[in-house]
């Protein structure tokens, strides 16, 4: 009786660790699923979260843009309403750099921070407007003049442009102290000039196959032979392009153009795009009020490569220090209402031609005015628009940053348009012209394909 007892004791004993052990198991399993899930969950959250956050980091991007856009738009109108004080310091009203304090002008539509700048700025209580802010996040934004750079798309243009853009490049090239540069070896182990780069510079836009020597004291240089096969020999051969550039990097792939020539010729500081030297989105001539002194040098020197400040290094230095000087002095405000100013300045002429002496340069003798007077500006319309949304996230930030290039050569000023409804309007009351159908008619197509006042996009690109 006892054994039996026992026996049947030791078996429910037995029994309840098999029970035990598979509920420990099944707890086991169960938390593996869960973690699992939970992992699964989290990521598909965090993948959400993530693709919310980037599409509001993109709209306030977006956002950035189109105000730039109206900024850029209004320039004139501001001017307009200057024009008497400019009258009275017998001066031409000049186009006013709105854009060089967009930062500041939009914190208005930015977050908490950049309305606190604005209101700082203007004076403005923005606690008195409406829909005013932007709840959730912010945008970074920063607008640069394409004009005051020397546009490597002159090169597919016709032979005069040709002509401008070789000696705009060489002028950059010029300073003895950019030697070194020239005598070093590229990547592939093979040398290239001042001349060879320029050539391959209009080569790779113009639309021939003719080679183009920029050794203008040679037969007023212009085509001469076939274009070299320099492409077709390299490790991984291809052709030129034949065709005008259709972004900066393209230059890349140009002969010559390595990284020490980029970044002391084309792009010296990439977080500062407004320093940039070249670029393929100008309109041709260059604004000599928002031009970097490296650029003017360049531009002085494509006229007349005799001048001491090309030839010497201390009258080159003098240069950039007194342009420099009174870029800082002005504080972004524009220097000369017209060309023939810039180059009243630099003949130690004028208000300002006096500092350039005081900084010991001496005066500049061009060899015709009036066709360097046509490779400068005083107004630009042509401008790259760097936006960047931000959104903030637990542990995290979202960044989406655009870039768009806005042509304004066409576009007419805001008030040129009449507003949908308003008095004159197509469609309102009074008009003589009959609302623009819907659809894809005619009619809809040239209004979509008329000026904005925005300007026309001609260049975009989403990081």
């Amino acid at each position: 009786m006892k054994r039996a007892i026992g026996r049947r004791r030791k078996n429910r004993a037995n029994e309840r660790g098999i029970a035990l052990i598979m509920v420990m198991g099944a707890i086991a399993v169960l938390t593996v699923l869960l973690a699992d899930f939970q992992d699964d969950g989290s990521a598909e959250l965090a993948s959400a979260m993530g693709d919310r956050d980037g599409v509001q980091a993109e709209y306030f991007a977006k956002s950035a843009i189109n105000l730039s856009r109206l900024l850029i738009a209004t320039e004139p109108t501001i001017r307009t309403a200057l024009a008497p004080v400019f009258m009275m310091m017998q001066r031409t009203p000049p186009q006013l750099p709105v854009w060089q304090f967009s930062d500041r002008l939009l914190g208005a539509f930015n977050d908490a921070e950049g309305a606190k700048d604005f209101a700082a700025t203007t004076g403005v209580d923005l606690s008195l407007g409406k829909n005013l802010g932007l709840p959730g996040g912010r945008f970074e934004v920063k607008i640069v003049d394409e004009d005051s750079k020397i546009n490597a798309n002159l090169g597919a243009s016709n032979e005069i442009r040709h002509i401008r853009l070789a000696k705009q490049l060489l002028g950059l090239m010029a300073p003895p102290a950019n030697n070194p540069l020239f005598e070093q070896r590229d990547t592939d182990g093979q040398y290239h000039d001042r001349m060879q780069i320029c050539a391959a510079i209009i080569d790779w836009a113009d639309p021939d196959e003719n080679f183009f020597n920029c050794d203008l004291t040679q037969r007023g240089g212009g085509s001469g032979g076939a274009e070299d096969a320099y492409y077709q020999l390299l490790k991984k051969p291809f052709r030129r392009k034949n065709a005008p550039y259709d972004s900066l990097e393209e230059l890349h792939v140009v002969r010559g153009v390595g990284e020490d020539f980029w970044a002391t010729f084309v792009d010296p500081d990439p977080e500062r795009p407004e320093k940039r030297t070249m670029t393929v989105w100008g309109q041709g001539a260059i604004n000599v009020n928002t031009a970097t002194a490296q650029t003017l040098l360049a531009l002085v020197c494509s006229d007349t490569t005799e001048a001491d400040v090309c030839t010497d290094p201390t009258q080159a230095g003098a240069f950039l220090t007194g342009v420099t000087l009174g870029q800082g002095v002005s504080m972004g405000a524009p220097m000369f209402g017209t060309p023939g100013d810039f180059m009243a300045t630099l003949r130690g002429e004028g208000m300002l031609g006096p500092m350039l002496k005081t900084v010991g340069m001496k005066p500049i003798k061009f060899k015709s005015d009036a066709e360097f007077a046509k490779t400068i500006t005083t107004e630009s319309k042509m401008f790259s628009i760097y936006a960047i949304g931000i959104v903030k996230g637990y542990r995290r930030e979202t960044r989406v940053k655009i870039q768009a290039v806005v042509d304004f050569r066409n576009a007419p000023p805001p008030t040129a348009l009449p507003i949908p409804g308003q008095a004159g309007a197509p469609g309102a009351p009074g008009s003589s012209q009959p609302p623009r159908p819907a659809g894809s008619s005619p009619d809809a197509i040239a209004a979509a394909l008329r000026p904005s006042t925005g300007g026309q996009i001609v260049y975009y690109r989403i990081e």
